[in-house]
């Protein structure tokens, strides 16, 4: 497994997958964990990531508490585990771990000009909170959890944003939903699509409640997002 490791701000340092395009120097983007670690879901999205044309780097965020667990859905006790890591997980340390992953991404030889992130659950949470506590170039969430309790961070968020609201999310309710999508109306950057009928992780491959439909929608909306904020600016 092709990996760099990211040194903490408080000088521990932690693994990153990373994929590489065929073409560098390019812009980067950030890979942003769901509860399971960097399994082999999220190497494939690095790896499409990579083949968009893009550096792409996905760091180890449950380092502090188990590192390179590696874990899916699909097995009861490792779908238990997983929400216990999520319980364990210091959010504001994350972001933290975040800012130092988006620092060493910049000064990585094979990257010029633009970095981005895309995350998914807890990491689409996670990318929302980098937009609004650093200068990152464009944020991508896939159904985050918890927004609504931190929508007073949204007029932090100066770049773009674009958020994929899942529907029938179980763990956000719709009224939830309405904030956030009331919320992110006022931010001239932000970018929002809702999913009708989609569950949470629609878009994890081989997950309990994928949908390719919607995930194909989805991840092609993130391509051309990503595509416009980090590419076409010069």
């Amino acid at each position: 497994m092709p990996d760099i490791q990211i040194t903490a701000h408080d000088g521990g340092t932690f693994k990153a997958y990373i994929a590489m395009p065929e073409v560098t120097p390019a812009p980067a983007v950030i890979m942003i964990q769901e509860i399971f670690g960097i399994n082999a879901e999220m190497r494939e999205k690095c790896d499409h990531m990579a083949a968009q044309g893009y550096v792409a780097i996905c760091p180890d965020l449950f380092w502090r508490i188990e590192p390179g667990i590696e874990l899916v859905d699909s097995v009861p006790e490792q779908l238990e585990r997983a929400f216990q890591l999520f319980g364990e997980f210091d959010v504001d340390l994350g972001v933290k771990d975040l800012q130092s992953t988006l620092d060493a991404t910049r000064a990585h030889d094979s990257v010029s000009g633009k970095v981005g992130c895309v995350g998914y659950c807890l990491g689409g949470k996670l990318s929302y909170m980098l937009g609004a506590a650093s200068d990152i170039d464009a944020s991508v969430s896939y159904y985050g959890v918890g927004l609504g309790a931190m929508l007073d961070q949204a007029p932090q968020i100066e770049n773009p944003i674009l958020l994929h609201i899942a529907g029938a999310d179980e763990f956000v309710p719709p009224e939830e939903q309405a904030q956030i999508q009331e919320a992110m109306a006022g931010h001239d950057s932000a970018e929002v699509w809702h999913y009708e009928g989609m569950d949470h992780a629609f878009a994890r491959g081989n997950g309990m409640h994928y949908n390719a439909q919607a995930a194909t929608l989805a991840n092609g909306r993130t391509d051309a997002f990503l595509a416009s904020a980090l590419k076409n600016a010069a």
